[in-house]
């Protein structure tokens, strides 16, 4: 509400449910072509002007015109003046960050790092009765039909001398213009009182085969093609494909986790 408050100086949440339900039908779209469309089709122009189309342009690297309608399946409007970013019953983090949650979660496991699973993967189907693999679905067939497309990311953090940077964990910059998707200023996950803070801004970057992954493009060129690989990996049977570049999809942190415990229980 602070927003449509701001953009259109209303004051009732039925104002502004009236002004978006004026916009969409104005827009006239039945059946979106695109993701732009098919967002104007659920919130209408304005809100997504000022808040979803340089972001998401900034984010992937394509016009909304050239990304497929699927990616945006709803855009959830609140018509409160919680400014929030999530409206989960139960939100946290870890006391005192994920280290120590990710080291209680290896206790009594052998952990190697700096293996390539794919060159001798074999061995590993020996000594277990099934693999796991959350790697890149189309790295573990050899890219046999092709390379599947990604976003990547690069941060820049910084030390400020100051108490207090922006007031808030996270803060997000929907314009197009600026080159950052978002500023994290660390110290209030926490709620620290350090007399310094560290900020870090997240940049969209082009991906290259090698680099880390971190978004799948799920337009249709590249969803057709994952379709292909899912085909191959249905065949076999000891390995479970699963997380975002093994699935191809982009999962939020609460989604995947779910989606493990739901596939260990499977298998358990």
């Amino acid at each position: 509400m602070n927003t449509f408050t701001k953009m259109w100086g209303i004051v009732t949440p039925a104002e502004a449910a009236a002004k978006i339900e004026e916009q969409r039908q104005s827009a006239q779209i039945t059946e979106p072509k695109n993701l732009e469309e098919q967002a104007i089709s659920l919130i209408g122009t304005d809100i997504y002007t000022k808040l979803i189309k340089g972001y998401t342009e900034k984010q992937w690297g394509r016009s909304c015109t050239d990304l497929p309608a699927f990616i945006i399946k709803r855009l959830p409007v609140r018509y409160t003046f919680d400014n929030n970013y999530f409206d989960d019953p139960y939100q946290g983090i870890p006391i005192g960050g994920y280290n120590g949650l990710i080291d209680g979660l290896l206790d009594g496991i052998e952990v190697r790092t700096d293996i390539d699973y794919n060159k001798d993967r074999s061995s590993y189907l020996d000594i277990a009765r099934k693999v796991v693999y959350t790697g890149p679905i189309d790295e573990y067939f050899g890219y046999r039909l092709g390379h599947l497309e990604y976003r990547g990311l690069r941060f820049e953090t910084e030390r400020l001398e100051e108490v207090n940077h922006q007031g808030v964990a996270v803060m997000n910059y929907t314009d197009r213009e600026t080159p950052y998707t978002r500023v994290i200023e660390h110290k209030h996950f926490e709620f620290g009182t350090q007399p310094v803070t560290y900020i870090t801004r997240e940049y969209p970057s082009e991906w290259h085969s090698g680099e880390e992954a971190y978004y799948p493009v799920n337009d249709d060129k590249n969803q057709a093609l994952y379709k292909q690989y899912a085909l191959l990996a249905g065949h076999e049977r000891n390995v479970i494909f699963g997380g975002r570049l093994a699935e191809y999809k982009y999962y939020d942190m609460d989604d995947v986790i779910e989606s493990a415990l739901t596939v260990a229980e499977k298998e358990i």
